[in-house]
This record gives C-alpha cells, structure tokens and sequence, in this order.
C-alpha cells in the first residue's frame, strides 16, 4: 500500500515540476487513465484496511483499468459516441464507493480506539 502513496506523491511531484503539456486530443484519454488510477489507488487502499490486499490483484487491476477506460473512450472517438462518458461514470461511482467504504472502516477504528482508551481509564 506505501509503494502506491509513495508512486502518487513522486508522480504528482513530477507533474508539477515539468512543464509537459498533454495535446488537446489526448485529454479525454488522460482525464480517464487518472481517474482508473485513482479508482485502483482507493480500491487498493480499501483492500489494505479490509486486510484482503494482494499485490498481484493491485498491479493487475491498475493496468487493466487504464488499459480497459483508455480502449472505451479510443472506441467512442472512432464511432462517433462520448464512449468515455461511460468510463468515467462507471470508475467515478466506484471511486466514491470505495472512499466511502474507506471512511467507515477509519471511524469503526477510531471509535474502537476511543472505547478501549476510555476503558482503560
């Protein structure tokens, strides 16, 4: 799990220290890879808390999103359709979910913390 923050922080990082400019064209392919990286990142992070996290899964995923959001939104701008629009949708709801899930996990164990704390005093 630190191997993926650790990837985000150094890439963010990167980001704002380059002065890369992605092409026009390319922006509904960018806008998508990050949003099936960071769908992955918060899945990963949710497996970790769940203590059900496997590596394999995480990179497997990670490369599958970006590759299956990238191929949608490539067979969208050939047909015509803002295919994308379904990727986005799709890996945005999941996005929320997992932050979501995430949320719960870290106030069950707050809370958990707090009652032992208060038992023990």
């Amino acid at each position: 799990m630190w191997l993926s923050i650790l990837g985000l922080i150094l890439g963010i990082s990167l980001g704002l220290l380059t002065d890369m400019q992605i092409p026009p064209e390319y922006a509904n392919y960018l806008s998508i890879a990050v949003l099936a990286s960071l769908d992955t990142l918060f899945g990963g992070i949710r497996a970790h808390l769940q203590q059900v996290y496997d590596d394999g899964v995480f990179v497997s995923g990670f490369f599958f999103n970006i590759v299956l959001a990238a191929g949608l939104a490539f067979l969208g701008v050939h047909l015509g359709i803002d295919l994308y629009l379904a990727a986005i949708f799709a890996f945005g709801v999941r996005l929320f979910q997992n932050i979501a899930v995430i949320r719960r996990i870290l106030l069950t164990k707050w809370a958990d913390r707090k009652e032992t704390r208060e038992s023990l005093n």
